[in-house]
């Protein structure tokens, strides 16, 4: 900037004289590639520089505005030109920049308003020998300061998660929220592997920025349940609806990835109220078909069968009806160890196929007592006249466990409830799932037990008109 008048004004772009001495086209260079406009003023307020971008914003060629005596009577109005070329030449005086707005006028007549930053330039002596100032559009300025305003607002303040996640897939920026969801600091996290974040639901996530960095977001949120580390070890598995954005650098000729934004909000509670609510809505509907269908049946055993079939869809994998010997006891209990205690004993009446997936059928050759030993579940069941849930556990392999409580060898969990009709225990019905499921949880144990009961009223029916 301390170039002279006559170097400035003979650069090309700057004048569009004849190229003046050695270094004077690099400059001119520079200053037209400049994303601000900028003008510069001598000592006594003569425009020489003026660079392409002033140009688009005033209409004003370098030609016609270097050599000008300040803004006067073509880039501000005449009113105005005093008070202006005032402020803009105090900065002289004060170090540092000085930050104005100011109406200018362009070479069509409209007017357009700017935010100026202005700041002295030295002499080779040292002593002020003009102002630069730099402007743009004040439209453009505010949403400039929107954006960082925003960027600051959603990595400080933001209700959601958002991590921006460079093209090697490790976050660059994590805000508040996302540490705390991820159960890492905000500067710890960076650049690790997701896959040191989260203990499952990884490739589901690297699959999605991958195809963001590729072909763009998504339309819509997506839900991602994934696995977090709590802070005593145990996993937490939390939904995180999430959205993503691909940045891309607006500085390149062409869109070149910086990286994907990923922004994210847990929704764990909401999803798990909604499957339950689901859940529930649907085994309603199975009872409600399963009473319908039930009352066509003839037989009362074929309508308790009918009851099993309706409760196995999205329940279990297998489920099994024994029935007491003699027409059902007046207390809870079976004896004191199925059949080989006194007392009477539970016969296998109904079983689902063991190898794959069928209507519940009556037992070929049935009558035989089940040799179900001391403490078995639908033992226990018996005797506290409720529900049992038990699960292979450490106790061996799923086979080991079920083939010693007489189940199908894949299963892996257990629900066994009593059946009681006008205060008599007249059968255990039992519910299994294999290991690929979930163990029975309370609300499953309800659901048994309302299925328990129409079952256990067809069964009593069977009783009574058999005996």
């Amino acid at each position: 900037m301390s170039a002279s008048r006559s170097e400035i004004t003979d650069a090309p772009g700057a004048g569009g004289r004849e190229p003046g001495p050695p270094g004077a086209d690099l400059l001119a260079a520079l200053l037209d590639g400049m994303d601000a406009a900028l003008c510069a003023f001598d000592a006594a307020g003569v425009v020489t520089h003026w660079n392409r971008e002033a140009e688009r914003i005033l209409g004003w060629s370098a030609r016609e505005a270097v050599g000008r005596r300040g803004f006067a009577g073509w880039a501000v109005r005449s009113a105005d030109a005093a008070e202006v070329q005032g402020r803009l030449m105090a900065a002289m005086d004060a170090p540092g920049r000085q930050v104005h707005e100011f109406a200018l006028l362009r070479k069509d007549g409209g007017r357009v308003l700017v935010r100026t930053q202005s700041a002295r330039v030295l002499g080779a002596d040292g002593k002020p020998a003009g102002v630069y100032c730099a402007f743009s559009e004040v439209h453009t300025q505010i949403d400039l300061e929107r954006s960082i305003a925003l960027s600051e607002a959603l990595f400080d303040e933001a209700s959601w998660g958002v991590v921006l996640v460079d093209v090697d897939l490790r976050p660059a920026v994590v805000n508040g929220e996302a540490a705390r969801a991820l159960g890492a600091g905000r500067t710890s996290a960076l650049g690790r592997p997701l896959g040191e974040l989260l203990e499952q639901g990884v490739e589901e996530l690297e699959g999605a920025l991958h195809h963001v960095l590729a072909e763009g977001a998504p339309r819509g949120l997506v839900d991602l349940w994934v696995a977090v580390a709590s802070a005593d070890g145990r996993e937490q598995r939390r939904c995180w609806r999430s959205g993503f954005v691909r940045l891309a650098s607006p500085l390149a000729e062409e869109p070149v990835p910086l990286g994907v934004g990923w922004l994210f909000h847990d929704v764990t509670d909401a999803k798990l109220a909604e499957q339950e609510a689901n859940r529930l809505r649907f085994r309603t509907s199975q009872l409600h078909r399963a009473g319908r269908a039930a009352s066509e049946c003839e037989d009362p055993l074929e309508a308790a069968t009918a009851y099993l079939d309706f409760a196995l869809a999205g329940f279990a994998d297998h489920a099994l009806l024994d029935v007491t010997e003699g027409g059902g006891r007046d207390s809870g209990g079976a004896g004191s160890g199925g059949s080989e205690g006194g007392g009477e004993r539970l016969v296998r009446a109904v079983a689902s196929p063991a190898g794959a997936p069928g209507p519940a059928a009556g037992v070929a050759g049935g009558g035989l007592p089940v040799r179900y030993a001391p403490g078995h579940p639908a033992l226990q069941a018996v005797e506290r006249l409720g529900s049992v849930r038990a699960s292979v556990g450490a106790e061996g392999t799923p086979g080991e466990w079920a083939e010693r409580r007489q189940w199908p060898e894949d299963a892996a969990h257990a629900l066994c409830t009593v059946l009681r009709s006008r205060g008599r225990t007249v059968g255990v019905l039992t519910f299994l799932r294999g290991a690929a499921r979930p163990a029975f949880e309370s609300p499953d144990a309800v659901y048994a037990e309302s299925v328990a009961v129409l079952t256990a009223s067809a069964l009593d029916l069977a009783q009574s008109t058999g005996d």
